[in-house]
């Protein structure tokens, strides 16, 4: 009984001549590359899921009876009225009004209404803009209380 290799002729090449019957000696990368691709889609879901951000205890603090001075703020309302600590006041005569009632003051701050219109909230940053006052936007914090419950 005799096996063949694939030989032509009757010379005896073997394999330690890199005949037909070699060894392959490459290596497999397809089942590397498709462990790899499924650690990648595994670490993009899990980072969309992971909540970003540092708990910190900050201090508490005494509450204070009155402030030292009063700040001018300008509050927008749903329908564009401009008030100006609790005062209505036009937005042409805005700056003035605030020079006439706070002598020293640098900044305004400006408090909207999320449903007002952006058209009102614009003009009245940029007439405060062209009065040279820094304008502040007021924000309330999101409630995380619920958040940190679970």
């Amino acid at each position: 009984m005799a096996f063949s290799f694939g030989e032509t002729g009757g010379g005896r090449r073997g394999r330690r001549f890199g005949g037909p019957a070699s060894a392959l000696s490459e290596i497999n990368v397809v089942p590397l590359v498709d462990v790899v691709l499924v650690l990648l889609i595994i670490f993009m879901i899990t980072a969309n899921v992971m909540e970003f951000g540092l708990d910190i205890n900050v201090p508490t603090v005494r509450r204070v009876q009155n402030t030292a001075q009063d700040l001018p703020v300008v509050s927008i309302t749903k329908r564009g009225e401009s008030y100006l600590n609790d005062k209505p006041v036009n937005i042409n005569a805005l700056a003035a009004a605030v020079r006439q009632r706070f002598h020293n003051a640098t900044a305004v701050y400006v408090r909207a209404d999320k449903e007002t219109p952006w058209d009102p909230i614009a003009q009245i940053v940029a007439e405060l803009g062209e009065a040279k006052f820094e304008v502040k936007m007021v924000t309330a914090p999101i409630d995380t209380s619920a958040r940190q419950r679970r």
